[in-house]
C-alpha cells in the first residue's frame, strides 16, 4: 500500500507554537507514525510543483490523506479534478480537521461543508458510536483529547454513509467527528481532530483512527467496472 500524505504547510513556517509542536509539518508527524506499520509514505505540499500530486504520484497514490486551513483557495482547480478523477476511480481519501472546507472535499461532497468552530482549547471526548467498523479497532468505547478546537452542528455534509465517531466538546456542542463516504469506486473518511496548534496527531488513540481508515478507505481488489454498449451474453431471437 502506498499512501501520499499532503499538507499545505502554511502554519508551520509563519506560526512559532506550530513550528515548534511539529517541527517536520503536519505531514511529517503523519508520515512517521504510518511508517511504523511499514507503509510506504510519501509527502506532498502546497509549495511544490503541481502541488507535488503529479500525474506519476497520484496513479501511484492508493491512499491520500489531506490536511489544509488557510490555503484552499491556492489549490490550483486542475489538480483538484485530477484527485477527484482518482477518488472516482477507487484511491482512497482521509480528509483531516479543516480540510473539510477543502476544495477537493466539497467537490466530492457537492454541499458547502460548513459548520461552528471555536478556538477555546476545550476537552473533546469522542465516542464510537460504531464500535463494530474496522476504523474503531483497538479503541475503547471513548478517548479524549484534552485540547481541541471546537467544531459543532450544523455540519453541511451529505447523509454520510457510515457515522464511526460523534465528538462532545466541554463547551455543550456536538459534531459527527468521524464519517464515511462512497464516490465511484473510492472510499472517503473525514475525521475532526487536528488543529494545528495542539499536539493532537502524536496522540495514540487518533493515530490508531488514521493507521485503521488508511486500511479500511485502501481499494486493493476492486473490480473495473464497464461501461457503453455492451454485447449480449444470451443469443436474442427476432420476433
Amino acid at each position: 500500500m502506498k499512501v501520499t500524505v499532503w499538507n499545505e504547510n502554511r502554519h508551520e513556517k509563519t506560526n512559532n507554537v506550530v513550528a515548534q509542536i511539529y517541527p517536520k509539518g503536519i505531514h511529517g508527524a503523519i508520515a512517521e507514525f504510518l511508517q511504523e506499520d511499514d507503509i510506504q509514505v510519501k509527502t506532498a505540499t502546497l509549495e511544490e510543483e503541481h502541488h507535488g500530486l503529479t500525474d506519476d504520484v497520484l496513479e501511484e497514490t492508493d491512499v491520500l490523506i489531506w490536511w489544509g486551513h488557510v490555503a484552499h483557495d491556492e489549490v490550483q482547480d486542475k489538480v483538484v479534478a485530477k484527485v477527484k478523477q482518482r477518488v472516482l476511480d477507487g484511491m482512497g481519501l482521509i480528509v483531516l480537521h479543516s480540510g473539510h472546507f477543502s476544495k477537493i472535499f466539497k467537490s466530492l461532497m457537492g454541499t458547502s461543508c460548513d459548520l461552528k468552530w471555536r478556538e477555546a482549547g476545550e476537552k473533546e471526548r469522542l465516542w464510537a458510536i460504531d464500535p463494530t467498523h474496522p476504523i474503531t479497532e483497538g479503541l475503547g468505547q471513548y478517548f479524549e483529547l484534552e485540547q481541541e478546537e471546537m467544531y459543532g452542528e450544523h455540519f453541511d455534509i451529505p447523509t454520510p454513509d457510515e457515522l464511526i465517531f460523534v465528538s462532545w466538546f466541554e463547551g455543550g456542542e456536538v459534531f459527527r467527528s468521524g464519517a464515511t463516504f462512497k464516490r465511484g469506486k473510492g472510499k472517503i473518511f473525514y475525521f475532526r481532530p487536528g488543529h494545528e496548534t495542539y499536539p493532537t496527531y502524536y496522540n495514540k488513540d487518533v493515530q490508531q483512527v488514521i493507521k485503521n481508515a488508511v486500511k479500511w478507505v485502501n481499494n486493493d481488489n476492486t473490480p473495473a467496472h464497464v461501461y457503453g454498449n455492451a454485447k449480449p451474453l444470451e443469443n436474442i431471437s427476432d420476433k
